[in-house]
């Protein structure tokens, strides 16, 4: 325990020094964030900030690797990459062409539908994983594994684009997503995915340092988009996709907000919200701070891994 503690200390510092050095080359190439035009003026202000910091988190995968180069440390790490490089695809179009649209949406789902396929394939056939979903009291709900595959298909790359929706504020994705991390690193007995959680904490606490409001660098899609999938895929990995409305809960309303707006809009010509993802209706509505929903929404955040500690705990075991 005191060594992944260490391992997960050192990516901590790693990150943080590397990071002035990152930002530095960033700004130099001129790979800054451009600015839709919507949004409101204190974010345009962030206009020339540098994009895809989130390739520091590569310290994580590099780090986790050398201190556990086993199989499902490299599916892990492998995951996080596939769904990095989507993410580095998008961002470096919107930074190097100043284009807020990226790459297309429909380009982004087909590669993250070929990755998931390709990771849950790898998963079936080599490391053992059944296609039962966990329930309550020891019970398990048996589904045929086409079924099973079509509807983890459907789980991971909603829960990573819901987590993608979730990086719109400086620091809010780290806020929210370390608890889902410390989440996994507790309830795992597998030393791989306990390094592995613990590792990326401590990668997102160095990025964090940057990342905060005034953010001197955004994580980018390079970043979201990998910690989306590696968190979906660690909830399929620990059998714990019945939890997943509780422990995703910050992730999914954001994701959920975006879809009843432009429902309701069809159907009324109206909002719902005054804009979404919804942290954006909080301080448009509400004038809340920056740091205050990053604050808010990191609370109610642990407050989900809590209770889904609780229910897998006493409920599941």
């Amino acid at each position: 325990m005191y060594a992944i503690m260490a391992i997960s200390g050192l990516s901590f510092l790693l990150v943080a020094v590397l990071m002035p050095l990152l930002i530095w080359t960033l700004r130099r190439l001129r790979l800054t964030q451009p600015i839709r035009a919507e949004l409101p003026a204190d974010h345009q202000a962030k206009r020339g900030t540098p994009l895809m910091a989130g390739l520091i988190l590569l310290v994580g995968v590099a780090t986790s690797l050398q201190f556990h180069p086993v199989p499902l440390m490299l599916l892990l790490c492998v995951t996080f990459l596939l769904f990095s490089s989507i993410g580095f695809l998008d961002d470096f179009k919107k930074a190097f062409w100043q284009n807020p649209s990226g790459i297309s949406g429909r380009t982004k789902l087909v590669l993250q539908f070929l990755f998931t396929g390709a990771v849950l394939y790898v998963l079936l056939h080599s490391f053992g994983l059944t296609s039962d979903i966990a329930l309550f009291q020891g019970y398990t709900l048996h589904l045929p594994v086409y079924v099973y595959v079509a509807v983890m298909l459907l789980f991971i790359v909603g829960s990573a684009n819901a987590i993608n929706f979730t990086d719109g504020l400086d620091g809010l994705l780290i806020n929210v997503s370390v608890p889902t991390y410390f989440f996994f690193f507790m309830i795992s007995d597998k030393p791989e995915v306990q390094t592995f959680s613990l590792v990326m904490i401590g990668c997102l606490l160095g990025l964090f340092l940057y990342n905060i409001y005034p953010a001197r660098a955004f994580m980018g899609d390079t970043g979201s988009l990998a910690i989306g999938g590696s968190l979906s895929v660690l909830a399929v990995i620990e059998k714990v996709e019945i939890l997943i409305p509780i422990l995703f809960f910050i992730y999914l309303a954001e994701q959920l907000s975006v879809i009843l707006q432009v429902w309701y809009y069809k159907r009324t010509k109206l909002r719902l919200f005054r804009m979404t993802p919804i942290h954006f209706h909080f301080s448009l509505k509400y004038g809340w701070s920056e740091n205050k929903i990053v604050m808010i929404f990191g609370f109610i955040s642990w407050i989900s891994v809590l209770v889904c500690w609780l229910i897998w705990k006493y409920l599941m075991h």
